[in-house]
């Protein structure tokens, strides 16, 4: 938007204000012990943080697990999360039933890709970026029924780690790093990709080019 500063990173938008948090921490112990139930099969596949790493001598599959709460048709293609068509419900969404009740309240006029990443022994996810299209604008919330894991943003300049303090965020995955510190405990966390509802979109700066930074744009706004 003219007129507007550029983004202050390292940068997240709260989203707590937007969503039912006493809702979300209320499915803490279900999910929990859903996660810790499926320890034992040991059957989901394994977090892959993509080539974009800050340091390519940390793990690139740092220990993290996924449960898929929507299949592609198809082969996974990151760049098509937020298709809806490209996606339909897993069975482990029946599993997971309380909790796609509340992702059905959060404000997205369709959802494409949604998943659990948990890890049991709370291991680091090494800093990254998702991507590295700058008008590729993943519309996503990601967030946690607990603050177990120490997640940041990274301003690689300087250093800087910001940690999210909320439950839920947006944030730029494309112009900062993001990665969690080891908690040596079971960490979990959510993320739905769709496309926003109307209404909500009316509240973010969405820049003509370089889309990647709204989320960025909106949260340094508020400083």
């Amino acid at each position: 938007m003219a007129g507007m500063p550029g983004p202050a990173y390292p940068c997240y938008k709260n989203l707590d204000p937007f969503i039912d948090v006493e809702w979300l921490r209320s499915l803490d112990a279900f999910i929990v012990e859903k996660i810790e139930q499926r320890l034992e099969a040991a059957r989901d596949r394994q977090f892959y943080t993509g080539p974009f790493l800050l340091d390519d001598r940390k793990p690139r599959l740092p220990g993290s697990k996924m449960v898929y709460l929507s299949e592609a048709r198809g082969e996974d293609d990151y760049y098509r999360l937020d298709d809806p068509g490209f996606w339909r419900p897993s069975a482990e969404a029946d599993d997971f039933a309380p909790l796609m009740e509340f992702i059905g309240t959060l404000p997205f006029e369709t959802t494409g890709r949604m998943l659990i990443m948990y890890d049991p022994a709370g291991a680091a996810v090494s800093a990254h970026r998702d991507h590295d299209s700058q008008d590729l604008c993943h519309e996503f919330i990601w967030f946690r029924t607990n603050l177990e894991k120490p997640f940041y943003m990274l301003d690689e300049r300087s250093g800087e780690k910001l940690y999210v303090t909320s439950h839920s965020a947006w944030f730029d995955t494309v112009n900062q790093f993001h990665g969690a510190d080891a908690n040596g405990r079971l960490s979990i966390s959510i993320r739905v990709d769709g496309k926003f509802t109307d209404e909500f979109r009316k509240l973010i700066p969405y820049p003509a080019a370089g889309r990647s930074a709204a989320a960025a744009l909106w949260a340094s706004a508020e400083r």
